[in-house]
């Protein structure tokens, strides 16, 4: 499986955000899906995408997130359609609107190796991996960048991925509970609509 993460360059990580953004705006402002035109060749890399997008007035909170760690499509659709999943009503509980374009900081992370892993404890290394964990139709994920932005253990990273997919603390540790651990690389907004920087930790 090809490192895709690792091939991006940085202008390759700022038109990445700046997709995901243009296929937010899109999406909310018209209803319609992003048409990708010429790209850069990393964009036609096959990899799975995550995108974030995250209210910065008032205290901030988490507006939207959406993605796959699948390999199925090449990055650009993959950014699209997190970009449309993370601003539509089945995120966060309602779906993004016009007013708020303005104040959402857009970020994504761009899946490099995955692994299947039955023991997470060992093979989870914080700042490296994103974690994904899965039961029946309940799935959660966290960005790699996570837990070392908020001095997490690998325990309680995985409890709060399992909290996010509505899961009990601990659900990591039964056997009928999927995780999967990705690599990836996450660009961020410094603010809305602002210059973009890669998260290192």
């Amino acid at each position: 499986m090809p490192e895709a993460a690792g091939e991006l360059t940085s202008t390759d990580g700022t038109r990445a955000v700046e997709l995901a953004r243009n296929a937010v705006e899109t999406f909310v402002e018209n209803g319609a899906r992003e048409q990708l035109g010429s790209m850069r060749d990393a964009f036609y890399t096959r990899t799975g995408a995550f995108v974030r997008l995250e209210k910065t007035r008032g205290r901030g909170q988490l507006r939207g997130c959406a993605g796959s760690y699948d390999w199925n499509d090449h990055l650009g659709e993959a950014l699209v359609d997190a970009a449309i999943g993370a601003a539509n009503e089945n995120s966060c509980g309602s779906a993004v609107d016009a007013a708020e374009l303005d104040t959402l900081r857009v970020s994504v992370c761009i899946v490099g190796n995955v692994v299947l892993t039955d023991d997470p404890m060992s093979d989870l290394e914080l700042g490296r991996h994103g974690v994904a964990v899965e039961r029946g139709d309940k799935r959660g994920w966290l960005y790699p960048t996570v837990p070392v932005e908020n001095d997490w253990s690998e325990a309680e990273y995985l409890d709060r991925a399992c909290r996010k997919a509505g899961l009990a603390p601990g659900a990591w540790e039964d056997e009928d509970t999927m995780v999967t651990l990705f690599e990836g690389r996450v660009f961020r907004e410094r603010d809305p609509n602002g210059a973009v920087q890669e998260l290192r930790v």
